[in-house]
């Protein structure tokens, strides 16, 4: 009896996808963030519909290093704190690890920045 030593493929399901498709389809999600699990997570969804917050990804100084560059690319400006972004990149090693430690050490609050009240426009009837 003659048998054949090619092992049989495993049956793929359809609609599969290879590993890297996501980033592709998600060029403008940050890589050092966003993992090709994450963006297919986002693309199907999550087992009971619950996704948990992307803010403990910050405090990584891979990420922060890469929002630097971003921001430096964009002709980022000077922030509340007047500093430029030569002045940050000057000591930037430095600058992303306090920053790292200090998101680290102190959770994150979205702060109210402006509230403005507006009034509704005023009834004119013609005559």
């Amino acid at each position: 009896m003659c048998r054949s030593t090619d092992p049989i493929p495993a049956p793929v399901p359809q609609g599969a996808r290879q590993a890297g498709e996501a980033h592709a389809r998600w060029a403008f999600a940050e890589p050092t963030v966003w993992t090709d699990r994450m963006l297919t997570a986002l693309e199907i969804g999550v087992k009971g519909g619950k996704w948990f917050s992307l803010i403990d990804k910050v405090p990584r100084v891979s990420n922060l290093r890469a929002a630097f560059a971003r921001v430096k690319s964009n002709g980022g400006s000077a922030g509340v704190d007047h500093q430029t972004v030569e002045m940050f990149e000057a000591n930037l090693d430095v600058n992303l690890e306090r920053l790292s430690d200090h998101r680290k050490r102190q959770p994150y609050h979205a702060r109210l920045v402006c509230l403005l009240q507006t009034q509704p426009p005023h009834d004119v009837q013609a005559d």
